[in-house]
């Protein structure tokens, strides 16, 4: 699978620029969206080839969202790699359940991220 579009779901716009920078530079196509219920959605407007999901949102959060995604026929192909502050080992056993591939914490590492975007690949 060739990643070309990446949907980052974040409620904060600097770390929407942050994550828009970094994956920017190394020629993705980034679209955003700022909650969870927009993020659903947007997976299935946008039909992205990755999606990066921030947890600690209003509303629906980054973990229902992620289930949301992963369980509909329409865009359960598209893998999601949860980015977040919540860096407890339960957290990421949650989000892994809910049906991410790959789950990294704040301040994102952007080798690191970078690093588990190309294994997706």
């Amino acid at each position: 699978m060739v990643i070309k579009k990446v949907l980052v779901v974040d409620d904060s716009a600097t770390e929407r620029h942050v994550l828009g920078e970094v994956l920017g530079k190394k020629g993705f196509q980034v679209v955003y969206a700022e909650s969870g219920e927009k993020g659903v959605a947007s997976a299935k407007s946008e039909m992205p080839d990755l999606i990066l999901m921030d947890v600690v949102m209003p509303g629906l959060n980054g973990f229902q969202a992620t289930r949301a995604i992963t369980q509909d026929e329409a865009t359960k192909h598209i893998p999601v790699i949860i980015c977040t502050t919540k860096g407890q080992e339960t957290d990421k056993i949650w989000g892994m359940r809910q049906g991410a591939k790959d789950y990294v914490t704040k301040p994102i590492n952007a080798d690191e991220l970078l690093g588990k975007i190309s294994a997706l690949g």
